[in-house]
């Protein structure tokens, strides 16, 4: 791996943690993280009172290349519900219902990382 490909692996791996201490914080249980299918993979899901959250994280050191909520379009909200509800029935449960939120995270090279959690895009 070379070490660009491994600080981007650094950078995601630290913008799940966050987002997932972050939404535990705020009442959420987390289910599940980085769960795959043949169809793709969530990072995060999570129980938010009866409904399920499939949870999409995009961790960026800049803006550079634009906000982290602009790599999320909407094919792959689309692929993320049906994610969500492919990880609820191979676990055997019926939530009410499925939500989609996304956790947009800036960690600059100084200072605090700064975090966005848009709820239900979905």
């Amino acid at each position: 791996m070379t070490s660009t490909a491994a600080q981007r692996t650094e950078l995601g791996a630290f913008g799940e943690h966050l987002a997932e201490e972050t939404l535990v914080k705020q009442g959420m249980v987390l289910l599940d993280r980085n769960w795959r299918c043949s169809e793709g993979e969530l990072d995060l899901v999570l129980r938010d009172g009866p409904d399920l959250v499939a949870c999409e994280v995009k961790t960026r050191s800049g803006l550079w290349c634009g906000t982290p909520h602009e790599a999320v379009t909407p094919a792959k909200l689309e692929r993320l519900r049906r994610l969500g509800a492919r990880w609820a029935l191979d676990h055997g449960l019926r939530p009410p219902g499925i939500r989609v939120d996304v956790v947009a995270i800036v960690r600059p090279r100084r200072g605090e990382a700064r975090i966005d959690h848009v709820k239900g895009l979905l």
